[in-house]
């Protein structure tokens, strides 16, 4: 099955069709291929790729997945034969032309724009990876800033700059209703 409404393409793969909840919205440009679920109040933006051809991708409520993101997973293969899925939780502010691929990014977490997320890395609650920077199958933990390529601690972030990235969440939600109006589509 294949549907493209608004230039969305929402297609099936292995007998696995995305679950889009009705709360959430998908812009313009964006394809959503396979064993994907997507929860309330989500925004996926313009241009993004949501593909889980070889594996499970989970986007917890409120999300948002900025424009031009890659979302993938990663295959069973010996030594891993469960693979990596890629699962996001609530709350997850993910920038611009970032690359998640095969990892745990848990409630509250911050990929910054053009930040790589590689197979089997995870990110704690509030942590945070910068932007530009590429996280190779480690560990950021909960309220730890990191940076570079490949991405190192540089700190524990303020109350203040937590408070900013969850702030973010809420004018999120927000912004992604008010296109789905301008768009006339549901979300």
């Amino acid at each position: 099955m294949i549907e493209n409404r608004n230039d969305i393409t929402v297609a099936a793969i292995h007998g696995k069709a995305p679950k889009i909840h009705s709360s959430a919205f998908i812009a313009p440009g964006c394809r959503i291929i396979g064993d994907v679920e997507i929860g309330p109040d989500v925004s996926i933006w313009y241009n993004c790729v949501i593909r889980a051809d070889v594996n499970r991708i989970v986007i917890g409520a409120r999300t948002n997945i900025q424009d031009g993101t890659v979302v993938h997973c990663d295959s069973p293969k010996a030594g891993r034969p469960e693979g990596y899925p890629t699962l996001i939780g609530e709350d997850v502010l993910i920038g611009h032309m970032a690359m998640v691929h095969g990892c745990t990014l848990e409630d509250s977490a911050f990929v910054g724009l053009g930040a790589i997320v590689m197979d089997g890395s995870h990110i704690e609650t509030d942590g945070m990876l910068a932007a530009g920077a590429q996280l190779t199958g480690k560990r950021i933990g909960a309220g730890q800033l990191w940076m570079g390529r490949p991405a190192k601690y540089i700190r524990d972030l303020s109350e203040d700059a937590i408070v900013a990235n969850r702030e973010g969440v809420a004018r999120y939600v927000i912004n992604g209703r008010n296109h789905a109006e301008a768009l006339g589509v549901a979300g």
